[in-house]
């Protein structure tokens, strides 16, 4: 092998795939872009605690999301809305030290970056200095545009988000689909170009028209994420209380079921309640003598 050749390791750290590849650094944006490159897709999931995040990092997800989604399936709020910076930041500081291999992707609250890019660069760099982040994602297509280029020029790594938006509804009165008919889907085309241009590593496509999120995939040279966006985006993310099972009542029809942890969970608290009531717990083996 000559000075110039690559060794095994270095081929390893170009070739390896982001699903329990890379083990001894956190995953990165060029690792991202590669595999849009070599074609293969990757899963997101949103963690809110290093417990959580911890399990979520040795499966193997290559990146999770601290979402503002906090706010429903955690924090007990009917929208994201609520969420404050400093929940956030507590909220990804614990996620990071939780993990030792996923990037970790934190939301820009509402109201922490629409008044000016200064605001958004001021709380992305509260997320990256105080929770030690690798990227942040904020939501928006080409009124985002600025604040994303001021923080990509600043080295903040941005995930974009498009279609719908949840802190966007009250606007929207409500979840609907995103995208649908000419003028909305021409609209979506120019808000993903414009992350994209604005420097942008990633854009989520939040439930929009199967076709037309394939359709920005195909246009776009950065991955897309989906989340109700069809089987053709680079990458996909749930909710991790929606994909296993935690969530109460009815789950967006994008959303699969992987497991049915509420249920495991209460049975678990069942059972140990029983134990209590009758003696049967602590045991002997539970007491110090």
């Amino acid at each position: 092998m000559n000075a110039s050749s690559p060794s095994p390791a270095q081929n390893q750290a170009t070739t390896a795939t982001l699903y329990g590849g890379v083990t001894n650094r956190r995953v990165t944006v060029r690792d991202l872009a590669a595999a849009k490159q070599r074609g293969e897709r990757w899963a997101m999931l949103t963690a809110y605690d290093a417990l959580t995040a911890g399990v979520f990092d040795e499966a193997g997800i290559p990146v999770l999301l601290v979402g503002d989604s906090a706010g429903n399936c955690h924090l007990g709020y009917e929208t994201t809305v609520p969420v404050t910076m400093d929940q956030m930041v507590m909220l990804s500081a614990a996620v990071v030290r939780g993990t030792k291999r996923a990037m970790i992707v934190a939301d820009l609250p509402f109201g922490s970056y629409q008044e000016s890019p200064a605001q958004a660069m001021h709380n992305a760099a509260r997320l990256m200095k105080e929770a030690g982040v690798g990227a942040v994602k904020l939501e928006g297509g080409e009124r985002s545009a600025r604040s994303i280029e001021l923080l990509v020029e600043a080295g903040v790594p941005v995930m974009a988000h498009i279609g719908l938006t949840p802190q966007s509804v009250h606007a929207f009165g409500g979840y609907p689909v995103q995208g649908r008919g000419d003028e909305a889907a021409h609209q979506l085309l120019r808000d993903a170009k414009a992350v994209q241009q604005a420097g942008a590593f990633s854009v989520v496509l939040e439930a929009v028209p199967a076709e037309l999120a394939a359709q920005v995939t195909e246009q776009l040279a950065i991955p897309t994420v989906g989340i109700g966006g069809g089987p053709d985006t680079d990458a996909q993310v749930l909710v991790w209380t929606d994909m296993a099972g935690m969530t109460a009542g009815r789950v967006p029809k994008f959303v699969k079921q992987y497991a049915d942890l509420r249920a495991v969970l209460g049975d678990a608290a069942r059972a140990y309640a029983e134990d209590v009531r009758t003696g049967a717990f602590p045991a002997a083996e539970h007491s110090f003598h």
